[in-house]
């Protein structure tokens, strides 16, 4: 048995002749009378109490414990005192030490998941919990496939860990009958290098680098606002990528690249030559913010591009005063209306530079792992994930690759002998 059964009306104290007998304790005929206890996987003691007359009852409990564990079943007796949210509240202090992801992850739980499954004890989840969720989600406005995946990945994610703290036997978004969101099909459309030289020329001088960067080695946003100084290599003609300024509740600071990695990328003489000239130009400017939360350690870099105020590039003012009206002239979304207003460009906003440097090293022939490190991705599968219907058609290589070899032997003079 896990454990023993404790009768707690009884005592046992030594007799007159030194053997054991048993006598009536203080609480005799008062409150629960057997506890039943054991030691659970984590090391700590666990008991439950159960009334007079139980006791039967009480070992039952204690051999499905036992069983429980053998099969790895167990789950602590306290998961159903403690609720989704309480349980997720504290998973997200200790899920990451970003704000930033906090905030978000925290945000979509909040608005999402706890309305429908934040009062429920952890302990009691089952796959059909995880159904009137995804049910819920599928006929919320505004909320798509994309960003559905995402709460069910946070959701996943927190009952994964209950099930590590054995609060919970296994993690019910797993189950056959529960079904993954799809992702919503969507294929990256490159733009044209027409279409990247137009944005280039219309924006001011001072930030048409910025193109030249983005386009020629696929660093973010955030990680071109945060180009300094070290961070080029003209002479080894590598940029790294080891920072990029994010906001955080409003609050900029630098920080690492997303993901926490940096990166080394190559650096094209066309790119290292717009920067030389830019530099001459516009000199770098040492900029001083904390470092990954507002509250960090104050750090200072000389940063490349700079607002001509000569600090650094607000996003919300570049996006909207430099980087759309730039679209607009060159043809990628309309002209702003009457009260100076752009549309929303989310697929052409800074971002559509990476996707034309991963679409023009797969089409000169990159393999995808390459191209996987130099945009700083997780793993090569992402990259394929999101740029396979991009990869030339391998077929015609095949066919050239092998025409080579065939023509390379038959050109050589084998004799008869060897043909035969």
């Amino acid at each position: 048995m896990a454990g023993h059964v404790q009768d707690r009306w009884y005592k046992t104290e030594a007799g007159p002749n030194g053997k054991s007998v048993k006598v009536k304790s203080e609480r005799y005929g008062t409150g629960m009378r057997y506890r039943a206890r054991y030691v659970g996987p984590d090391g700590s003691e666990k008991s439950k109490s159960f009334p007079d007359g139980m006791k039967r009852v009480a070992e039952k409990w204690l051999s499905a414990i036992e069983t429980d564990m053998t099969r790895g079943q167990y789950t602590d007796p306290k998961s159903i005192q403690i609720t989704f949210r309480e349980y997720a509240e504290k998973w997200l202090v200790s899920k990451t030490s970003s704000p930033m992801t906090r905030k978000e992850l925290g945000r979509r739980l909040r608005l999402h998941v706890y309305p429908v499954l934040g009062s429920r004890p952890i302990g009691t989840f089952r796959p059909e919990h995880i159904r009137d969720l995804l049910a819920v989600l599928e006929e919320k406005p505004g909320v798509g496939p994309n960003y559905t995946r995402n709460i069910f990945a946070d959701v996943q994610s927190v009952l994964s860990a209950a099930v590590d703290d054995t609060l919970l036997s296994r993690n019910p978004c797993s189950a056959r009958t529960v079904r993954r969101p799809k992702p919503a099909p969507y294929l990256v459309v490159p733009w044209l290098p027409a279409q990247v030289f137009a944005v280039r020329s219309a924006l001011p001088v001072r930030y048409r680098p910025m193109v030249d960067v983005g386009a020629g080695c696929g660093p973010r946003q955030g990680e071109i606002f945060g180009l300094a100084e070290d961070a080029v290599d003209f002479e080894g003609r590598t940029l790294r990528v080891v920072r990029q300024i994010k906001h955080v509740e409003g609050h900029p600071v630098f920080a690492l690249p997303k993901g926490g990695k940096t990166r080394e990328a190559p650096l094209p003489d066309h790119v290292a030559a717009s920067l030389r000239a830019h530099m001459d130009v516009f000199k770098p400017v040492e900029v001083t913010l904390p470092w990954d939360t507002p509250e960090g350690p104050l750090v200072s870099f000389r940063l490349i591009f700079t607002a001509e105020q000569g600090g650094m590039v607000w996003r919300s003012n570049f996006n909207g005063k430099e980087w759309k009206p730039a679209l607009a002239a060159a043809g990628l979304i309309p002209e702003a209306d009457d009260h100076g207003k752009y549309e929303s460009a989310r697929e052409h906003g800074m971002h559509a530079l990476r996707h034309f440097y991963a679409s023009a090293l797969l089409d000169a022939g990159e393999n995808i792992k390459a191209v996987s490190e130099y945009m700083g991705h997780a793993d090569p599968g992402l990259t394929l994930r999101v740029y396979a219907h991009l990869m030339p058609d391998s077929r015609e290589r095949a066919r050239r690759a092998i025409d080579t070899v065939f023509q390379r032997l038959f050109q050589e003079d084998h004799g008869p002998q060897t043909a035969q």
